[in-house]
């Protein structure tokens, strides 16, 4: 699948290989603002996984997300 988005073209300029993921297709859903604490460790290394890769910690936070979702809507299914 070819990645057309903005961040994929960025990647693609930098050398850096795309994750594409569901919510990337999915931009016409509705995005909400919510607030989240989480240890100043777990913040700075986000934060410097972010600057070294040049993509958002919000678009690293909505991944993992989406993966802790699937990981127990699949732990439901008989």
């Amino acid at each position: 699948m070819q990645d057309t988005t903005m961040l994929g073209r960025t990647l693609e300029a930098s050398g850096l290989q795309s994750h594409t993921s569901a919510h990337v297709e999915e931009e016409k859903s509705e995005v909400v603002s919510t607030h989240v604490l989480v240890e100043q460790q777990k913040v700075d290394q986000l934060r410097e996984l972010s600057r070294r890769t040049r993509i958002a910690q919000s678009e690293y936070l909505r991944e993992a997300v989406d993966d802790l979702l699937n990981k127990y809507e699949k732990k439901e299914t008989p």
